[in-house]
């Protein structure tokens, strides 16, 4: 009996040792040549796997071609699960890894780690936090000082991904499809505000000069266009020279207005972030930025304010906080780019930060970092500018963030769609872009009524009650955009764009329309009262307001603009000249109007114009008569008082008598209360 149990014992334990199956001819006497193959498979694979982890992805195929032959090699299971965390395979390195160890539980010393790193991405959070402890058991000295602080964030960020995947966020994520998306790796996607535009970084075969990047062995970055028609995006396009050149090319930002777009340029090795400017239909050739902006460190994204003051971009730097971090820099009173300061906690940690993104509105940011509560490598987060303070950076949950890298993430003005590159195996490609769609908070549980006086206990009559519709928040800005032509041809104009804040009377931001469309786009954040002016050469100008209360949410307001020669009997409308209430006094707000008007005829001297003053019906034809008088009166002795000689100057009030719209809104009679100017000579 007890020499039956040495048997199966023995032979037991040679049949789980004999599993590993090492890549020796005696181990295959009946396929020499199937051996002889398999071997110069794993030779083959071994110089790429030998050359360091970005040749890894290169020695999958000949390793697996290996496998197929002798599926029962730990250490070639090993190198195949390893390489595939250098893909956006990486997990099928699992099922690799887990053949490895149970064909030879000493295969690697890292065989706990990479495991536990495989099992920590495909979000088997306890399976994951039991092998990184059983990596740390066998740490000691030096290796304990080398990986311990790693392993140990991984632990944590397993436990984060435990809490998060608990709570998912309401959101759809959908291949944006094949007008943009291909079989090869498409990512680093930037929009206009409002979506008209995106552009992003490619590695097709179609890409400038055509070459393949030897160190990687896959084609050269270039950037490609895509607009957004009818609600579908056109069928992607190379955005061709000066941009894309035979290097790397990729994005690294684009104004809200689509009009400013930052390129990330390897520059061998130091990378560098450069400028570019749409003008008319060509991009001109990409700038590098000043000192303060590129140096020796790597530059990588950046991210243009509103208002075009403000420039967000990522550095490793010396100095900083972590591996990379975001700084900003503002521009002087000459227009450069000053001295970039760190942006500091509690956006910056001690790992790296990428991928900054601010907002239209001026006061949100979104940036990815390998800090704070990530549920695995580079998550996306989400902080606010309050009071001139960065709230502490909130994550934007699952199915958004994933326990690998989430990086390079983009939302429109009005809050509604974001999008970024992921890996899906439905996909089109190694890496495709996508769009999220956010959708709210959950509806109430509906509960249901029961009338127990017209039906039995037993079977009583439920009455539906319906839910009203959640509203989907959206962020609290507004897009002014259209189109800015001559009033008499309709031929496109570019006009300077200057933006005001009336009631601090301050220029904001000055911007241009594009001189071949006449196109044009202004973010407004909401809880201002904007004055906007639109200026061309040889035109009067233009001027709109637009006062945005602070609890206004998202609109788009389309407004083209027709400009009107300086010709006699030209006539506007001073949309930023403000009375107090039945009064003839101008208030505060009216002053950058004012200097417009005072430039204008400054810059014109022969011109002779006519000031009115214009009110809706409320009252007697009497009392608007003289109160529009009065204030076209006021007007003209502000221009006086400027210099401007009295004998150019008519003033008039025309009260109730010349009516722009109906007096039965409140809208019209806002219109209908004005002050206007008429050129009578030139």
């Amino acid at each position: 009996m007890k020499y039956r149990i040495f048997i199966i014992v023995f032979f037991s334990c040679f049949a789980a040792f004999a599993q590993n199956v090492e890549f020796e001819k005696k181990n295959f006497p009946n396929d020499k040549e199937g051996w002889k193959q398999a071997k110069n498979n794993v030779e083959e694979g071994d110089k790429f796997y030998n050359k360091g982890e970005v040749w890894y992805k290169s020695a999958i195929d000949p390793y697996l071609k290996a496998n197929a032959f002798n599926p029962n090699n730990a250490l070639l299971n090993f190198k195949i699960g390893k390489s595939y965390f250098n893909t956006s395979f990486k997990t099928k390195a699992q099922s690799y890894l887990e053949k490895a160890l149970k064909l030879d539980p000493n295969v690697d010393p890292q065989i706990h780690y990479f495991l536990g790193r495989a099992y920590h991405l495909n979000m088997e959070w306890d399976k994951a936090i039991e092998e990184y402890n059983q990596f740390l058991k066998i740490l000691k000295g030096d290796e304990l000082e080398l990986f311990g602080e790693d392993v140990k964030k991984k632990i944590v960020e397993c436990n984060n991904g435990k809490e998060l995947v608990k709570h998912p966020v309401r959101v759809f994520i959908d291949n944006v499809g094949p007008e943009i998306n291909t079989k090869y790796p498409e990512y680093g996607a930037v929009i206009s505000a409002d979506e008209s535009v995106m552009i992003f970084t490619s590695r097709r075969d179609n890409t400038t000069g055509g070459a393949i990047d030897p160190g990687l062995n896959e084609y050269f970055e270039d950037m490609y266009i895509s607009y957004k028609k009818n609600g579908k995006w056109t069928p992607a396009a190379n955005i061709g020279p000066p941009i894309n050149t035979k290097g790397h090319d990729a994005t690294a930002g684009l104004s809200p207005d689509g009009q400013t777009l930052y390129v990330y340029i390897d520059d061998g090795g130091d990378g560098n972030i450069y400028e570019c400017n749409l003008k008319g239909s060509t991009w001109t050739k990409p700038d590098k930025m000043n000192k303060n902006i590129d140096t020796d460190a790597h530059e990588s994204t950046a991210s243009l304010s509103f208002d075009e003051r403000t420039l967000y971009f990522v550095s490793n730097r010396k100095g900083g906080l972590g591996d990379r971090d975001i700084y900003y820099s503002q521009k002087d009173k000459k227009g450069r780019w000053d001295k970039a300061i760190n942006i500091g906690a509690p956006i910056n940690t001690p790992y790296g930060e990428e991928g900054v993104f601010i907002h239209p509105d001026g006061k949100t940011m979104y940036f990815s970092s390998q800090g704070h509560n990530t549920m695995g490598g580079y998550d996306i987060f989400k902080s606010t500018l309050v009071d001139g303070h960065w709230t502490e950076p909130v994550n934007l949950g699952y199915p958004i963030n994933t326990p690998d890298d989430d990086v390079f993430f983009v939302i429109s003005a009005s809050g509604k769609h974001g999008y970024y590159a992921s890996f899906n195996a439905s996909g089109y490609g190694e890496k495709d872009i996508y769009m999220v769609t956010f959708l709210g908070d959950e509806k109430p549980v509906v509960l249901n009524n029961e009338d127990n006086l017209l039906a039995s206990a037993a079977e009583p009559i439920k009455e539906r009650v319906i839910a009203p519709p959640m509203e989907i928040r959206t962020a609290q800005i507004t897009i002014l955009k259209g189109v800015i032509t001559d009033e008499k041809t309709g031929t496109p104009l570019e006009a300077a764009i200057e933006l005001v804040d009336n009631t601090k009377n301050e220029v904001i931001a000055n911007f241009n329309s594009n001189s071949t469309t006449g196109k044009y786009l202004v973010s407004l954040p909401s809880g201002k009262n904007y004055g906007i002016a639109v200026k061309a050469e040889g035109y009067l100008f233009h001027s709109e307001n637009v006062d945005i209360p602070a609890s206004a949410a998202y609109q788009e307001i389309v407004r083209d603009v027709a400009l009107k020669k300086i010709d006699v009997g030209s006539k506007i409308v001073l949309k930023n000249i403000f009375f107090d209430f039945d009064k003839s006094t101008l208030r505060p707000e009216s002053t950058n109007e004012l200097e417009r008007l005072t430039n204008l005829l400054n810059e014109n001297p022969t011109l002779k114009i006519e000031i009115s003053g214009h009110t809706d019906n409320k009252g007697s034809a009497n009392y608007n008569q003289v109160l529009s008088e009065s204030r076209s009166k006021t007007v003209v002795d502000y221009l006086i008082a400027k210099g401007i000689k009295a004998d150019r100057l008519t003033y008039k009030g025309y009260g109730l008598s010349q009516p722009m719209a109906t007096n039965d809104t409140e809208e019209g009679r806002q219109l209908n209360r004005r002050t206007e100017f008429k050129i009578l000579s030139k």
